[in-house]
């Protein structure tokens, strides 16, 4: 279980999560990423009014977005469960402040945990460098 200041629940959180963030799309699940410095403008920063600040540096917080076309309510519950735990153990890598939303696709329900561990992993991966245009063309590859 995520602790309580590192969950997404306002639904304009997740949008902004969705809208203004980086997309990693995977086989099993897409994986959006927004960081606090891609969320705020300059009236939200130290902002009193948000409940995940603790000492001036908000924590990193996710959501999670498992549509019926997973599967029923029981196979709906256990790919939540499983991706939350994977997700709390990539909190730390994350930037403070960031949003991430973990989409599952219908493929993930049929999968096991060790794929969503490598598709979360891969995505976070991908997210996690530098925006694409910052590198010349060709470099490093």
């Amino acid at each position: 279980m995520l602790p309580s200041e590192n969950r997404l629940r306002r639904r304009q959180d997740f949008a902004t999560a969705v809208k203004r963030g980086r997309r990693a799309g995977r086989p099993l699940l897409v994986v959006h990423l927004s960081r606090a410095e891609e969320t705020e403008g300059p009236a939200d920063r130290n902002s009193d009014s948000s409940p995940h600040v603790a000492e001036g540096l908000p924590s990193a917080r996710a959501g999670f977005v498992v549509s019926k076309a997973v599967g029923p309510a029981v196979v709906r519950n256990q790919v939540k469960r499983r991706l939350r735990h994977l997700v709390r153990s990539h909190l730390a890598r994350l930037p403070a402040g960031s949003l991430i939303v973990v989409r599952a696709l219908p493929s993930a329900g049929s999968a096991t945990y060790a794929e969503l561990e490598h598709d979360l992993a891969a995505a976070l991966r991908r997210l996690l460098k530098e925006p694409s245009g910052s590198t010349p063309t060709g470099a490093g590859r």
